[in-house]
């Protein structure tokens, strides 16, 4: 399975399970991490939910090929949008654990977990506009909101990668320990979290989050709307293409 799932003394853990292709999310890996969220969401036996990669990597982000097969459409209930909600609107604690690189929704995602920890060989990307596209998962949002305009603006206008130390300083997430310790140290957290009053948590983590949900609904239904145009335009054709031909990407004629 590309995505495996445990429950264990209250905890969910969904784990990327396709090291073969860098972890890289196909439109089923979406349904599986979708309905595992919703399972957890439902089961009153799961107090937090942990997100976890291979020690090499967390994440390349979109299957590219799979992605030009299942090109989003609106919204609805395509199973990237389906995990999206369920993450977003979980009520209960999130907790990821980021060992490698975490490109695109790889690191965007981590902006609706509650709790981050990276690996010190953890490496964060947002190419969106190396692709010709733009931000998703409301990263156009929160990503300023968590680090501050200037360097939200530079991590997401050059889409260049950064590390996580860089990623710790700006508040992206919370500690770095070694990588080898890392899925026990989330664990650790976890059932830290999952001994704590789940009524409790769940209300603060809804007086915390609560207030800009709606906001969050409508930019990822806005950034949806310009990425599924970008997606047809020249520029992100010759940017998959380049992609495909393993070449570097002319966007010069483009104005």
């Amino acid at each position: 399975m590309d995505i495996l799932t445990s429950k264990s003394n209250g905890i969910l853990t969904i784990e990327f399970n396709r090291p073969e292709k860098k972890n890289a999310i196909t439109s089923a890996m979406y349904q599986l991490m979708a309905d595992a969220m919703k399972d957890g969401e439902s089961d009153p036996a799961v107090r937090a939910i942990v997100l976890i990669g291979k020690p090499e990597i967390f994440t390349a982000g979109n299957d590219l090929e799979d992605f030009m097969k299942n090109p989003p459409g609106p919204v609805g209930d395509r199973p990237v949008a389906q995990f999206m909600r369920n993450l977003s609107g979980a009520s209960k604690p999130v907790v990821a654990a980021v060992a490698g690189a975490a490109v695109g929704i790889g690191t965007t995602m981590l902006m609706h977990c509650d709790l981050v920890y990276a690996g010190d060989n953890a490496k964060f990307s947002m190419p969106f506009t190396q692709l010709g596209l733009c931000p998703e998962f409301a990263s156009s949002l929160l990503f300023p909101q968590i680090v501050g305009y200037q360097r939200a603006a530079e991590k997401l206008l050059l889409g260049e990668a950064f590390t996580a130390q860089e990623a710790l300083q700006m508040g992206l997430v919370n500690r770095v320990v070694p990588a080898a310790e890392l899925v026990a140290f989330a664990q650790g957290q976890a059932a830290k979290l999952a001994a704590l009053p789940a009524s409790s948590l769940r209300a603060t983590k809804r007086l915390m989050k609560g207030a800009q949900a709606d906001a969050i609904t409508e930019r990822m239904a806005e950034e949806n709307k310009y990425f599924g145009a970008m997606l047809g335009a020249p520029e992100a054709k010759e940017a998959f293409t380049a992609f495909f031909e393993k070449r570097k990407p002319d966007f010069t004629k483009f104005s």
